[in-house]
């Protein structure tokens, strides 16, 4: 583009208050902040100047009728909320990218109970004074593991380091190195310990470690015996791990602390639905941990939160530490997570309404029937055979670093066009509203019935029906 030309390009860019006389701004006036509106304009004229001048087209519109459409269009984005509710079609139960654990029903009652009026998170009704936000959940906490006490903080990283911090700034940790996990985000055991000011003391090799490698490690500056559970990957085949039970009948005889980062913090014994290896908190505590800390959002099925159980001299010093605030949790978390753990009082209750379990206990039969449900939904939509839809067996993973390398059997409906790519139809579907997320296997798309919630069988159905109308009338 010549300067002359590009110069005339500029001369016909509408302005503002053109604009703002518009029949498309003026009612996207109505619907949204007069900044945000005018937010919008600057960034679509920006935009228009920076593609003339940087000869960067394919050129937008400088047509007014068209260029307000065009603001109006990005005004709603703006105004629009960025934490949205999707349809998780993957089958990954506790989605880390998706908002991991589901609510019960009677979390998220109780959170509409405390959060819509005052409440007494730090005042004791008893004596009529101050009191501690930390009481809570912990007896219930209590009740359920058999801790003898427990501390709720804001995530299970915020419970390890709290720990480490407490009770072994300055000193060290003694640990298996085939247990130096990197979680999410790339956060890594060794650089949590480093940061909480604890010195790592690696023990034994990546595939193996014996009990005379921690008993050859402890030394005057030792103070604290760690174990960190494996939760989002397994080392099979030549292994050899030390059992708790020996590691804690070996911390009592040197009268050092063990502690045992569990992850997930699993309540239920999961082996009847055929996933095995992952211990319960109950049990951990039973085998001699001194502390374990856990996460609320993982296979408990509550919400973020990290518990630090165990000891009560432990316990308390972890409260007493000046970082417990930067890590303490708030009135929703504490309202959701004691809701969630009641209903552990009663196993069959817990895996009827905790989501998690709901998803992880459903049964083959009922998957295939979900999944055929959806099928014939999809082919009530299926205008000029624009689709082909099979249902096929499939896996489900638990997600969310609990139970790596353990699939669960599912239904799953697949689905291909000779129209669009499978690619194609994920970003399509992405895009929709509400966003629908499955996944792409061998060029099909695939949706898992397994994380499917009652009545999104009609949403995906109504999702596919308006792609499949709009590449057909094209």
């Amino acid at each position: 583009m010549g300067k002359n030309q590009a110069k005339e390009l500029l001369r016909q860019i509408p302005g503002v208050d053109a604009l703002l006389q518009m029949e498309a701004v003026r009612e996207a006036l109505l619907r949204h902040p007069r900044r945000i509106v005018l937010e919008a304009i600057r960034e679509e004229l920006d935009e228009i100047r920076h593609r003339i001048l940087e000869s960067a087209g394919p050129y937008p519109t400088l047509e007014p009728m068209e260029l307000a459409r065009s603001v109006a269009q990005r005004a709603g984005r703006l105004a629009a909320f960025t934490l949205l509710p999707v349809v998780n079609a993957t089958g990954i139960v506790i989605h880390t990218n998706l908002g991991r654990s589901l609510l019960p029903e009677e979390a998220l009652a109780r959170l509409q109970a405390i959060c819509s009026g005052y409440n007494n998170l730090e005042y004791d009704l008893g004596r009529g004074e101050r009191g501690s936000r930390y009481v809570h959940a912990e007896s219930i906490l209590r009740e359920l593991t058999g801790a003898e006490a427990a501390l709720v903080v804001n995530n299970n990283a915020g419970a390890v380091f709290l720990a480490l911090n407490t009770l072994a700034a300055g000193r060290e940790v003694v640990v298996s190195r085939g247990q130096l996990v990197e979680i999410g985000g790339s956060f890594r055991i060794p650089d949590v310990m480093s940061a909480s000011g604890a010195i790592l003391k690696e023990v034994g090799t990546t595939n193996r470690t014996h009990l005379k490698d921690y008993v050859a490690a402890i030394g005057d500056q030792t103070a604290m015996l760690m174990k960190v559970h494996t939760s989002n990957y397994r080392i099979v085949g030549f292994t050899r791990e030390v059992p708790l039970e020996e590691l804690a009948a070996l911390g009592r005889e040197h009268g050092l602390p063990v502690v045992e980062d569990l992850g997930s913090g699993c309540f239920i014994d999961l082996s009847p639905f055929g996933l095995r290896g992952e211990a319960t908190v109950q049990q951990s505590l039973r085998a001699g941990a001194d502390l374990i800390t856990f996460s609320g959002d993982k296979l408990l099925g509550g919400p973020q939160a990290g518990i630090l159980a165990g000891r009560k001299e432990l316990i308390e010093k972890c409260q007493k530490n000046p970082l417990t605030r930067a890590f303490r949790v708030d009135k929703m978390t504490l309202a959701a997570l004691e809701a969630t753990l009641r209903l552990y009082r009663d196993e069959r209750q817990a895996l009827e309404k905790i989501p998690t379990l709901r998803m992880i206990a459903l049964s083959p039969e009922e998957l295939s029937r979900r999944a055929e449900d959806l099928a014939a939904a999809l082919e009530a939509q299926n205008r000029q055979s624009f689709l082909r839809i099979e249902v096929r067996p499939g896996f489900s993973q638990v997600g969310g670093g609990s139970l790596p390398a353990q699939d669960l059997p599912t239904s799953v409906v697949a689905v291909q066009s000779g129209f669009l790519s499978a690619n194609r139809i994920e970003t399509i579907l992405r895009r929709n509203e509400p966003p629908v997320i499955g996944r792409i296997e061998s060029d099909h798309f695939l949706m898992d019935v397994r994380t499917l919630l009652p009545g999104q069988t009609e949403t995906i159905a109504t999702a596919f029906g308006r792609m499949i109308g709009e590449s057909v009338n094209r």
